[in-house]
């Protein structure tokens, strides 16, 4: 009697524990590329530009970002930073200091 009263109890809770590892393990569609998967400094995707700073000592450095032929500096931190369209951005890289 005690076994047919834990065994529904007992297949419930393995069918919750797979469910959360299953969705545990799904990445969602829209994620951005890992740091890992993305060469440092300025690059490019078919519509985006993006600039990844590679540093182990969290540091912020100032890039210059060239847009349709003008040019501004911004302080990027560790990791990929979004700069706009690929259309407008056309290039971007570390101009030697700190921020």
């Amino acid at each position: 009697m005690r076994v047919r009263q834990s065994l529904p109890a007992l297949v419930g809770a393995v069918a919750l524990a797979l469910g959360m590892s299953t969705a545990a393990t799904a990445a969602p569609s829209t994620a951005a590329p890992s740091a890992a998967a993305t060469p440092c400094g300025y690059y490019s995707s078919s519509s985006d530009s993006y600039y990844n700073h590679c540093t182990n000592d969290g540091s912020r450095v100032v890039i210059e970002v060239e847009v349709s032929g003008w040019n501004y500096e911004q302080c990027v931190g560790p990791g990929v930073t979004w700069l706009g369209s690929k259309s407008k951005v056309s290039d971007a890289w570390y101009v030697g200091r700190t921020c």
